[in-house]
């Protein structure tokens, strides 16, 4: 088993005295490695938030999935469905999730422009 050296870091923000006290109660009380976790989760959340796909439940992963899709792209899919099935359980996506995605795709395949 490898020991490494532990260092004392200091960190710097800017922010109110109540929150400085809360960020340094949960310093002083937990490990690391969870204060490590909650920020990367935050973070990602964050950055879901700004991007516009983050929704509850399955609607994030669906939107995810075919947000930016073209028609085109979109019948591919469904042409190779048995694979894109292979791919979203790699994923871990459930199968109501992998329906719900199906049923998006099989909508935007079907969207035809009417532009003439």
């Amino acid at each position: 088993m490898k020991y490494e050296l532990k260092k004392k870091y200091s960190l710097e923000f800017y922010g109110s005295k109540s929150q400085y006290d809360e960020i340094r109660s949960y310093f002083n009380n937990l490990p690391p490695d969870l204060i490590v976790f909650g920020l990367r989760f935050s973070y990602n959340r964050n950055k879901a938030t700004i991007g516009g796909y983050l929704n509850p439940g399955r609607k994030s992963i669906v939107k995810k999935e075919t947000y930016l899709m073209t028609t085109k792209q979109a019948k591919i899919r469904i042409k190779n469905w048995k694979i894109m099935i292979k791919r979203y359980r790699e994923k871990g996506y459930s199968y109501p999730t992998i329906s719900r995605i199906k049923k998006q795709i099989m909508t935007i395949s079907n969207n035809v422009n009417k532009k003439k």
